[in-house]
């Protein structure tokens, strides 16, 4: 009979509880982060206004500067979230699929977020909102790992004759990037003659295909 087998004290669980009021100001700036990718998605960065993240949330201007001190950390907060949505996407993709397959994929989803309305649109120049992302390591974080992960299967389809390999890698991520906020999408589906399923498969053709005619 093992005598300290009796004698070891219990394990303990270590559960860490959130007070109410913590629960309720999670609530608060995932509803602020949340009205902020609308707009941002649905104006832009240079229209859009902090009262009208205030107001879209139902809460006081004051109240909003409690949770993200300035317009450009409120945009920042809504790349991040972006960014961590896109990584836990990119989990879901099956480690054994073709390269060019995995990003097709990925830029249709990107392309479906633009079209639902759900894709924030930044501007291309912008100091001082660059400088808030530069300096924000969930941002850099998650944006070197999408990079890093796009890169490697831009690289991996180039090798395998898939991607013209006279582009540089870099030329093409970027393009890849691009598609997320393509107005073409818009323009589109403001004509109403196709599906959102349709334009997505149209501007994949156009991106991934050309629009050099080809001999049958």
């Amino acid at each position: 009979m093992n005598f300290h087998a009796y004698n070891r004290p219990m394990a303990t669980h270590n559960v860490i509880k959130v007070s109410f009021k913590e629960q309720m100001l999670q609530a608060r700036e995932d509803a602020i982060i949340q009205a902020v990718n609308r707009l941002l998605a649905e104006k832009g960065f240079d229209a859009m206004t902090v009262d009208q993240v205030a107001a879209d949330v139902g809460i006081a201007k004051a109240s909003l500067y409690k949770h993200f001190p300035s317009k450009e950390d409120l945009a920042c907060a809504a790349m991040v979230s972006v960014m961590r949505r896109a990584q836990a996407f990119l989990d879901t993709l099956p480690t054994d699929a073709p390269p060019m397959e995995n990003l097709r994929t990925v830029v249709g989803w990107t392309m479906g977020l633009k079209l639902a309305g759900e894709m924030p649109a930044l501007p291309s120049q912008n100091s001082k909102l660059r400088t808030t992302l530069m300096a924000s390591k969930d941002y850099m974080d998650g944006l070197m790992d999408v990079s890093d992960r796009l890169g490697a299967w831009i690289e991996a389809a180039q090798a395998q004759g898939a991607l013209n390999a006279k582009f540089p890698p870099i030329a093409v991520l970027y393009t890849l990037f691009a598609r997320a906020c393509d107005p073409v999408l818009e323009f589109l589906k403001m004509g109403e003659l196709y599906s959102n399923e349709e334009i997505i498969a149209l501007v994949l053709g156009t991106c991934f295909d050309g629009l050099s005619a080809r001999p049958v």
